[in-house]
């Protein structure tokens, strides 16, 4: 799963802990470590439906974009590839994700900046969850067929949507003034697997990336 965490901020110096903030770092903390338990536990299952995407464009459109040069315009259909990754990652974290939407949405901190962290983590994994899967073989072909000058509409209409999700789980330094020592053991675990999760879309998810732009012809 494609998962970061951004340190923001500063650690309020004399936040002051209400039942709701406890109660709701609490329920979140539960969550969000079910939920990358969970990411983690699928990782093996997403290469085998990554590696079914590589040979389905073998078997449709291998090599529909030999010829085309690196430029901007073809990195448009370059990103398009990554976004097909989100879908099958995100895709197949579909069930975590509304379980984890549910858990979530309703949460609620006197701080302001917390709230609006959460909801908008969960909006994006939410619309990540439901991210189509573009059509990749109709859109090199015809990027081909224009002579490699036009981009399809399509693809630049899903570029500019995934490119809008951008969200980020609760870094656990702004959790810290609400956290009871209970929850510390499930914090410490989330980010250690948020970490290798972290590594896997570095390591794997651009040699998935590679792969895919070369069994398309695509530069890489």
């Amino acid at each position: 799963m494609l998962v970061a965490v951004l340190a923001l901020g500063v650690t309020p110096a004399a936040a002051v802990a209400t039942r709701q903030d406890v109660a709701s770092t609490h329920a979140y903390i539960v969550a969000n470590y079910a939920f990358v338990r969970a990411s983690e536990a699928k990782v093996a299952g997403t290469q085998k439906r990554i590696l079914g995407l590589d040979r389905q464009l073998g078997r449709e459109c291998a090599n529909a974009g030999a010829g085309s040069s690196q430029s901007e315009e073809e990195q448009k259909l370059s990103y398009e590839v990554v976004g097909a990754l989100w879908s099958i990652s995100y895709g197949g974290d579909g069930s975590a994700i509304h379980t984890f939407a549910r858990a979530v949405e309703p949460l609620r901190w006197s701080s302001e900046r917390l709230t609006r962290i959460a909801q908008h983590y969960t909006k994006t994994l939410l619309e990540l969850a439901s991210l189509p899967m573009p059509a990749i073989c109709a859109n090199v072909r015809a990027w081909s067929a224009s002579g490699f000058r036009t981009v399809p509409a399509a693809t630049i209409a899903f570029d500019r949507h995934a490119e809008s999700l951008e969200g980020r789980s609760i870094p656990p330094r702004l959790l810290a003034p609400y956290e009871q020592p209970a929850d510390r053991g499930a914090l410490a675990s989330t980010t250690r697997i948020e970490r290798k999760l972290e590594g896997t879309e570095v390591g794997a998810g651009f040699g998935d990336w590679d792969r895919l732009l070369e069994t398309l012809g695509l530069p890489q």
